[in-house]
């Protein structure tokens, strides 16, 4: 587990170096959340069910499949996603020297929208 998770952490603070940042941060944790979550259910058909180690079982949560993932934890993925992408774009930015994060979001746009909206109105 401890290996899927930092192989995760890995291919998911590279988001920001496949993805430009005008793409928005809440896409971009949808898309950690879909990797982390194909990850754990390939990782946990290997070792759940063919080498029987029983490492995680979800088949008492809701909306489960195989019992190797599960909805609930998808959507806890899609925000542990969020945060791992700004940690490592900060890591990326103190030590190495790359770009300063800068992030597009929906959520913040729509509220400038409407809040722009109430001045006009």
């Amino acid at each position: 587990m401890f290996i899927l998770g930092g192989l995760s952490f890995l291919i998911v603070g590279l988001l920001n170096e496949i993805f430009s940042w005008k793409i928005p941060i809440e896409i971009q944790s949808i898309c950690g959340g879909a990797i982390i979550t194909i990850m754990e259910l390939i990782v946990g058909i290997i070792l759940n069910i063919i080498l029987k180690l029983n490492v995680w079982n979800y088949s008492l949560m809701p909306l489960n499949f195989l019992g190797q993932i599960c909805l609930p934890f998808s959507l806890l993925w899609i925000v542990l996603s969020f945060l791992i992408i700004i940690i490592d774009d900060w890591i990326r930015y103190k030590f190495f020297g790359e770009e300063k994060p800068h992030y597009y979001s929906l959520i913040v746009e729509i509220i400038k929208k409407l809040k722009r909206g109430d001045k006009n109105g």
